[in-house]
């Protein structure tokens, strides 16, 4: 298996820029495993794909104002802060930009001269990650900005729409894409057909932002996204698999952070988790906890894609994509969305 088992050439013009509106309105692809099939539907027809007692398994995770802009305060040099992970009550893990002409110990000046922070690079990683220390963290979500992916570049007239309509816990540096077709009228007739919905939450990390640039997969470096899966939660699913009811998962990170769970459970088969999961699903993995999948269309050579290659298989998902491409599918953030059966 290789890295470039996983490419494949997309024409720009397929990258969606902007959310079609209303939400639910999105194609949706929906690939049955077992006979092979490919149809051709609406987001809003997913409600018939689903049954009752079946489970639909949602991140709640919300994105944050993680794009922060500033200056070094010695020479007035502009810099560019991406917040990726908090390490401590005011520390964090940033991508900076210009990363190379930034040392330890250089102080930063965020934000106007009506509305400022000093921040401090107390340490530094591979890839241009730097730790910074923030003493007047309260004010940063007012200084920054929500951070759409590099490959969106027309501006979002409402940030909020780069939020799903459940997300609640705040910490995401992008946006889990696969629940952002949900209206909550969709929600409302799903629970009305008698899914379980439950909430789980990742926040999703810097592995967003970074391609797989050895050819060896298994050489690539997974980075730890925070998670946690509820007793509750951990309960009704464990539940469902044991009673046989379908679990369904909205999104690839849902499907990390319930899979990393059930892989750290010893006593059960998934108990309440929270913490770091760095689980990377490259094809030949074997699902413990998902039986259906909704998601976006991934970008080529990213660990996205091998996670629903390793699920639907990897000449079905590439034949799929490329009947995605025919059909003039929109692909990414914004894009449309795949039902994987």
């Amino acid at each position: 298996m290789k890295t470039s088992d996983f490419d494949y050439h997309l024409p720009p013009e397929l990258i969606a820029q902007v959310p079609l509106e209303p939400r639910d309105q999105s194609q949706i692809m929906v690939l049955e495993r077992n006979r092979g099939s490919i149809e051709h539907r609406r987001f809003a027809d997913l409600v018939d794909y689903l049954k009752a007692g079946d489970v639909l398994v949602c991140n709640d995770s919300r994105v944050i104002p993680a794009r922060l802009k500033g200056k070094k305060a010695d020479s007035g040099g502009k810099v560019e802060l991406l917040l990726l992970r908090q390490l401590d009550n005011a520390v964090w893990e940033v991508l900076l930009k210009p990363a190379k002409r930034v040392a330890v110990g250089t102080k930063l000046e965020i934000g106007d001269s009506e509305s400022k922070v000093w921040a401090e690079i107390t340490g530094e990683g591979e890839g241009g990650i730097k730790v910074i220390r923030f003493p007047e963290e309260i004010r940063l979500p007012k200084l920054g900005k929500i951070p759409l992916p590099p490959y969106i570049r027309t501006p979002l007239a409402d940030e909020e729409r780069y939020q799903t309509v459940y997300a609640r816990v705040p910490g995401s540096v992008a946006a889990p894409t696969a629940g952002l077709h949900f209206t909550p009228r969709l929600l409302e007739r799903i629970e009305q057909k008698g899914i379980e919905l439950l909430f789980v939450t990742l926040h999703v990390g810097l592995d967003t932002f970074r391609p797989v640039r050895e050819e060896d997969p298994l050489k690539h470096p997974i980075h730890k996204e925070y998670g946690i899966v509820t007793k509750e939660v951990a309960g009704r699913l464990a539940q469902a698999r044991g009673e046989g009811r379908r679990i369904i998962c909205v999104g690839t990170t849902t499907v990390r952070i319930i899979e990393g769970a059930a892989q750290a459970s010893q006593k059960s088969l998934l108990e309440p988790f929270e913490g770091g999961v760095s689980l990377f699903i490259l094809p030949g993995y074997q699902f413990r906890m998902v039986d259906a999948l909704i998601t976006n269309f991934h970008l080529p050579r990213s660990t996205l894609l091998m996670l629903v290659a390793a699920f639907a298989g990897k000449d079905f998902i590439i034949n799929a994509y490329e009947e995605a491409m025919a059909r003039k599918y929109r692909f990414y953030s914004f894009g449309d969305a795949m039902l994987i059966l």
